[in-house]
């Protein structure tokens, strides 16, 4: 029991520690996945060409998904995307503020403006671009 009286003091300073150890930890990680994932394909599409010369077959080109980041790459979103995040932003803002008004006061929930700010940018956005690819979409 004496022990554990002793170790309370250092508990405060054992959660930041334990925090930046598992960020690094887990950032690691995922670099060290990655690499062996891109390591292993490319590996494999090596032996896949080596034995294609073997054969006397023709070497098919080399993908360029290889050497990009592949699924990490840019993609566009679509109009479902932008109804979607500016729902969630919009309803996540209105929930804050809500929660806000009703424990602390009505000057505070005014901070949940933001995120309901987020929400209806994406909103109007997802509108202007429906009407813009109908109007583009509709023959003449």
């Amino acid at each position: 029991m004496n022990d554990i009286a002793e170790l309370k003091h250092i508990m405060p300073f054992m959660i930041p520690i334990v925090a930046i150890v598992m960020g690094v930890g887990i950032g690691m990680l995922a670099l060290w996945i990655d690499y062996r994932k891109k390591r292993d394909i490319f590996e494999l599409h090596h032996k896949e060409r080596m034995l294609a010369i073997e054969r006397g077959m023709e070497v098919p080109p080399l993908p360029d998904a290889i050497f990009g980041n592949g699924a990490r790459e840019a993609r566009t979103l679509g109009t479902a995307d932008y109804l979607r995040r500016g729902l969630i932003w919009l309803l996540v803002g209105l929930g804050i503020g809500i929660a806000m008004a009703l424990n602390s006061s009505i000057e505070s929930a005014t901070w949940a403006l933001i995120p309901v700010g987020f929400g209806l940018a994406n909103l109007i956005f997802y509108g202007i671009e429906t009407r813009r690819a109908a109007s583009t979409s509709a023959p003449r």
